[in-house]
């Protein structure tokens, strides 16, 4: 479809055509949702988990296909992208069947499958690029070994930190919006078609913000989140910048990344920290100094808006 369409439009049309299409299609998809997603049972340990009892839950898996068919027929593919693409819907998958399960997942399960698709994902990689990063203006290459645990690291964190961001209506697919976007016009040049992809998956967030904005009809659940968090470590990684993952999405990595380290320390080595801190921060925020989820929402995209800034003046 691609190579049909470019013999008739500019790079610049295929891309609006690209983003007008997965939006309306993602919109459609949204409106009249599969019958077979699960309902929420509501989380007894989350801060108004009751409230999304009954409400469609697993809709990451409607607009991580509608991205998916935006791509195929939008973006020039190549066996790499491809491969990245199958990664996406298996990350997807475990996330969805996790979704509908009458039984949650336990962590050990959930991490293990992250692991194996981020060892994969890291191997695919470095069979297509380089082992030179850039930072700042200084290019530095790294081990091959060596990029392949800290490759494996970011994919693994970037995915769990941002599933633990997922529990404010608009809040994870918000702030995965301001990423994505604050790569896409930091290192355009660096993502090449990767920043058409971009786009197609803003228009898929931005369809199903439509639906998520508080009070919401219908959540990602696992199968967005843990999806979204895949591929922004994966652009991360593309742009030959991943150190800059750190501010870019630095709100996502406070918000879920906190309570990951405090379990951690809890489990594993018997520390405990943060012992009058709720986690996600945002039900802290929410609990103790009675922010309204719209409050959080702005708030933490206020804030990761900033650190986009600060990141461009650094890179640029």
């Amino acid at each position: 479809m691609y190579h049909l369409l470019s013999h008739y439009l500019s790079a610049s049309q295929l891309a609006m055509l690209g983003i007008i299409f997965t939006f309306l299609l993602t919109f459609f998809a949204l409106k009249h949702p599969f019958p077979f997603l699960p309902s929420d049972h509501g989380r007894d340990f989350a801060v108004n988990g009751s409230l999304s009892r009954g409400k469609i839950r697993g809709v990451g898996l409607t607009f991580v296909i509608c991205f998916l068919v935006g791509g195929i027929l939008f973006l020039p593919l190549d066996a790499e992208m491809a491969v990245y693409g199958i990664l996406l819907v298996c990350i997807m998958l475990s996330g969805y069947l996790d979704d509908a399960s009458d039984t949650p997942w336990s962590d050990y399960k959930k991490g293990a499958i992250d692991l194996v698709l981020s060892i994969v994902t890291m191997l695919t990689f470095l069979n297509y690029n380089s082992m030179t990063i850039l930072l700042g203006t200084y290019e530095l290459t790294i081990p091959k070994a060596v990029y392949l645990v800290l490759g494996i690291i970011l994919i693994w964190i970037s995915i769990n930190v941002t599933n633990c961001s997922d529990g404010v209506d608009g809040l994870c697919a918000s702030l995965c919006t301001v990423v994505i976007i604050s790569f896409s016009i930091i290192f355009r040049e660096q993502l090449g078609s990767y920043t058409v992809a971009n786009e197609l998956l803003v228009a898929a967030l931005l369809a199903y913000l439509y639906f998520n904005t508080s009070p919401s009809s219908m959540l990602m659940g696992d199968a967005g989140s843990r999806a979204l968090g895949f591929y922004i470590a994966l652009i991360a990684m593309k742009s030959s910048h991943p150190f800059s993952y750190l501010l870019l999405a630095g709100v996502l990595i406070v918000d879920g990344g906190l309570g990951l380290v405090k379990i951690f320390l809890k489990r594993f080595l018997k520390i405990s920290i943060l012992k009058n801190t709720r986690t996600p921060l945002h039900d802290h925020m929410r609990l103790k100094y009675k922010w309204s989820d719209t409050q959080v929402v702005n708030r933490f995209m206020i804030l990761q808006i900033l650190l986009a800034i600060i990141t461009c003046l650094v890179i640029l």
